[in-house]
């Protein structure tokens, strides 16, 4: 079994209080959890309203599926045009 994790880092530049920001992570994680099947959680950056930090969750049997869906997120996520991608990472583990 293979786990691929995404830490992806968001910038959320136009927005200005925390309720704000909840709104759009909310929207983002619904839409990528539904689209891809994968976990995801905010992981960092709370206390923050123009920065987040998601964390997602992959499981598979084929590292290159694994990899390949993670990418697909940073697409995905960067084509929602709700924030704008920072930086990101990716981890493989074998189970």
């Amino acid at each position: 079994m293979i786990v691929g994790v995404l830490k992806l880092s968001l910038i959320l530049a136009e927005n200005h209080s925390l309720k704000g920001k909840r709104g759009v992570l909310k929207r983002v994680q619904a839409r990528v959890a539904h689209q891809f099947n994968v976990s995801v959680a905010e992981c960092g950056d709370q206390d923050l309203w123009q920065t987040a930090l998601l964390g997602f969750a992959a499981v598979g049997s084929s590292r290159p599926i694994v990899e390949a869906t993670l990418n697909k997120i940073v697409d995905f996520v960067d084509g929602l045009g709700l924030a704008q991608v920072g930086d990101t990472a990716t981890e493989i583990f074998y189970c």
